[in-house]
């Protein structure tokens, strides 16, 4: 049995940075709680099971004990990954990430962009031409922008109009258009 102040959570790893010796903050996109950034102390460390499974792009179960300020993984398990075998899908699935990322709030549940989302990612890792997927990371966008309330579904926007119009959203500027326009 699972106690109160242990819960489990299936995602996707969007983003990680190094806190101190040994520990990691990552932000997972969650079906069950949205997104959500947690710690994984000791991660870095050379012994540690659990670091490949929060790399960036991984869908993963972990489980997770509530904390004061930032919950922390006790379990971490891959269900699948985005293959990183071609710069400009990465470049994608980094892009998919950071809208992800800067127009989510933390902490609410959006079980249609998880899913829309899961599709992206699924449509990134079989799709095998830069124009499958730039097709999909633009209907991914729109359809981000329109789930969430920022675009009226009855209006559209070109490929080279949602960037600044994210941006003009988020009120800052996007950082990987510039890793796709890099690989063009």
């Amino acid at each position: 049995m699972i106690s109160s102040h242990i819960y489990i959570v299936h995602g996707i790893v969007l983003k990680r940075w190094n806190v101190g010796e040994s520990d990691r903050i990552v932000t997972i996109f969650t079906k069950e709680r949205g997104k959500i950034r947690v710690i994984a102390k000791g991660i870095r460390r050379i012994t540690s099971h659990r670091a490949p499974h929060l790399e960036v792009f991984r869908y993963v179960t972990v489980t997770l004990h509530k904390g004061k300020i930032l919950d922390s993984v006790t379990e971490v398990q891959s269900i699948s990954s985005i293959d990183i075998d071609h710069a400009q899908k990465v470049s994608f699935a980094y892009y998919l990430c950071e809208l992800v990322d800067r127009l989510l709030p933390e902490h609410q549940e959006h079980a249609d962009v998880f899913d829309l989302a899961t599709h992206a990612f699924y449509a990134l890792d079989h799709g095998n031409t830069a124009m499958v997927w730039q097709q999909e990371i633009f209907a991914f966008a729109l359809g981000l922008l329109w789930i969430l309330g920022f675009l009226p579904r009855t209006t559209t926007l070109s490929e080279e109009n949602i960037q600044p119009y994210v941006e003009g959203i988020i009120e800052r500027k996007l950082r990987t258009p510039k890793l796709l326009h890099q690989l063009r």
